[in-house]
Formats: C-alpha cells, sequence, structure tokens
C-alpha cells in the first residue's frame, strides 16, 4: 500500500491506475472508544456476566465480539437479574431507566458518551426555563429517546425538514432547539433554517451538538467523494452516522455510495469501470475492519491507498466513574485508550498506509 499527496486530483483521461481514497478522520470516536473499553475493563474486572442495555454502539462486529467474551446485551432493565451489573451503552437513557434500575438494585455503569450527556444537560435547563425544546433527530433511535425523556413535557422531535410543518409549540417566544449529536450537519442545518422562517425567535444550543466526530467524518467524505467513482461507508444499518456518510458522498459527487457492515458484503460489480474508489467508516466501527475492506480492493486491483486527512483527532475521555472507582479500589491501572493506541487483535495483518 502506498501513500501519495492530500490533495485530491480527479484521475488523468485515459489512465488504468485503479486507487482507494481513504478518508481519514474516520472509525472509532472517544466516546464510542470509551464505551467498548468500558465493556471490555468491566469484564476483566468483575468477570461475565456484564450485562448491557441495548448495543453499547451501533455496530454488529463490536457488538458480537463483547457477547462472545461474555457481555449480555438486553433490551430493558427488567431482563437483568436484581443486583447484577448493567452498562448503559454510548447513546445515553433517560431518567426513567435509571430510576428502574435503581428499583432493581442494578449497579450501573453508565457508558453515555459525554457530548450525548451535554445534550442532556441543554435539555433540562431549558426545560426548566419553560422553553419548549425542538429535538432535531431521528424518532425512535436510542439517543433520541434518552434525551427526549429528559423533559418529555417539553420536548417534541422533528425528523426532517419536511416536519417542520407540523410543529406546533405553546410560545414561539420561548423556544430553543437541540439535536441528535450523530445527524448530517447539512440536513440538520436545512431544518434549523426552515424553523427559523416559521419561528423568527428560535434560539440555538449554547454549542455544536452535532458530535466533533461526525463533522469531521463528513467532512473528510465531501472531500474525497468528487473524485471518486464509488464510495464504501463501512457501519452498520443501525449507526445513523453511518448511514448519513453514505447520504453525504452522494450529495458531495459521489457517483456511486454503498454501505457495508463488512468486507463480505462488497459486490465486485460496483466496481466495473471504476478508477477511484472512496473508503471511509462510521464512529462505531474498528479500524480492522477497515483493512478488510482494503485487502480486498487491493485483490480487485485497487493497490494504492491514498490517505486523505482533513483533521486530527486527540480527544480522549475518561472511563465512566463507576468502573473507574472500583479499578482504582482494587489497585488496577485505569487506562486512557484512544484509537490509535490500541492494539491490532492477535493473528490479524495490519496493511502498512502512512498518514500524509
Amino acid at each position: 500500500m502506498t501513500s501519495a499527496s492530500t490533495a485530491v486530483h480527479d484521475a488523468a483521461p485515459g489512465t488504468t491506475t485503479k486507487r482507494v481514497l481513504l478518508a481519514a478522520p474516520r472509525g472509532y470516536c472517544a466516546g464510542v472508544d470509551r464505551a467498548v473499553v468500558a465493556v471490555e475493563k468491566a469484564l476483566e474486572h468483575y468477570g461475565a456476566p456484564v450485562y448491557v442495555r441495548k448495543e453499547i454502539v451501533h455496530n454488529k462486529f463490536v457488538v458480537e465480539t463483547l457477547a462472545a467474551r461474555g457481555a449480555v446485551f438486553v433490551n430493558e432493565t427488567d431482563e437483568v437479574p436484581e443486583g447484577a451489573r448493567v452498562v448503559f451503552s454510548a447513546h445515553g437513557v433517560s431518567p426513567a431507566v435509571h430510576a428502574s434500575a435503581a428499583a432493581r438494585s442494578l449497579q450501573t455503569i453508565d457508558a453515555t458518551c459525554p457530548l450525548v450527556t451535554k445534550v442532556h444537560k441543554e435539555a433540562v435547563r431549558f426545560a426548566a426555563e419553560d422553553y419548549d425544546i425542538l429535538l432535531i433527530g431521528h424518532e425512535g433511535h436510542e439517543e433520541v429517546e434518552g434525551t427526549q425523556g429528559e423533559a418529555p413535557e417539553r420536548i417534541q422531535v422533528v425528523n426532517s425538514p419536511d416536519a417542520v410543518d407540523d410543529v406546533v409549540v405553546r410560545d414561539p417566544d420561548r423556544l430553543v432547539w437541540i439535536s441528535q449529536t450523530t445527524l448530517s450537519v447539512d440536513e440538520t442545518m436545512e431544518t434549523v433554517r426552515r424553523l427559523r422562517e416559521r419561528f423568527p425567535n428560535l434560539q440555538d444550543p449554547p454549542s455544536d451538538d452535532i458530535c466533533y466526530a461526525t463533522q469531521n467524518r463528513q467532512v473528510a467524505v465531501k472531500k474525497i467523494a468528487p473524485a471518486c467513482d464509488v464510495v464504501i461507508t463501512v457501519g452498520s444499518a443501525n449507526s445513523s452516522n453511518s448511514v448519513r456518510l453514505v447520504e453525504v458522498a452522494l450529495e458531495a459527487g459521489a457517483r456511486s455510495s454503498y454501505r457495508i457492515d463488512t468486507a463480505a458484503e462488497l459486490d465486485p460489480a460496483w466496481f466495473d469501470g471504476a478508477a477511484t474508489v472512496g473508503v471511509t467508516s462510521g464512529a462505531s466501527v474498528p479500524e480492522i475492519l477497515v483493512r478488510d475492506v482494503l485487502e480486498s480492493l487491493d485483490r480487485l486491483g485497487f493497490g494504492t491507498v491514498e490517505e486523505v486527512r482533513t483533521a486530527t483527532e486527540d480527544l480522549m475521555f475518561s472511563l465512566p466513574r463507576e468502573l473507574r472507582a472500583d479499578l482504582k479500589a482494587a489497585g488496577t491501572p485505569v487506562p486512557r485508550l484512544t484509537r490509535e493506541s490500541r492494539p491490532t487483535p492477535e493473528g490479524r495483518q495490519s496493511l502498512e498506509i502512512d498518514p500524509i
């Protein structure tokens, strides 16, 4: 595998060189890394089983890997034996879920992403100040359910720009919007624009709710997409940010765009006549799945890999305080891992791609 300039150019007319443009940043964000490591360390420290409410992150490979190590995934806390230990996923939970866990004397580890917690706190504050809160997000998504549960009497979900006409508020002068952290930036701002047409005094949240990683991955895809015949996004179907990357690639000029869970889902027919393939991955995707895709593309003749970096991420979050306290009490070192520092799983060959 080779590296080339970060400038993205269309392949020269008549060229037969096949290449991959590898978007960076991609893959695990700090919140996902924190949540996954929390389950791993809980299994090491307490032993199996460790229960997890919902999927710890929206990635099939990660969930299956943790389940094989002893994590037990459940839909609700009433499926967890009384007094057992349960981890709350990175997407966050409502106060009602916390109360249900307490009623069953469950030992909880809250792996909610701190950026989701920030949105929860905004919802609580605006509700206390008697605002109507418009939550831009996807109805039924775990993160949206958790945020809405902070103030259900004040929050209404706005699914898309087309849903704006259905919004009804008590006082258009006491109105604020917040958002799910994993949305398309462009679609969210279009929703806000339409809301502001109806409600000119709509207030903004104090800071961006769409997380840095979601934005960075979308920017990177926009950078490579115009030069790509095909863009492949590695990510699961229930991963909101992965699905958005597929859409962003098309909107930014890619000729075609596909989402896959693993390299096994690649269809060679997608690449007929293609010279440039873009590759990215959602924020819940371990890098090893991307490497598998690159190996498969190499076998299809796409052996030149150019990593195109639009941002550098160095944000880290501490482990959940409950787990951190137990590790410290036992004299166990508390890890502060980043995506780059985590080891390649034993037995897997890492492809060498020099960042540029």
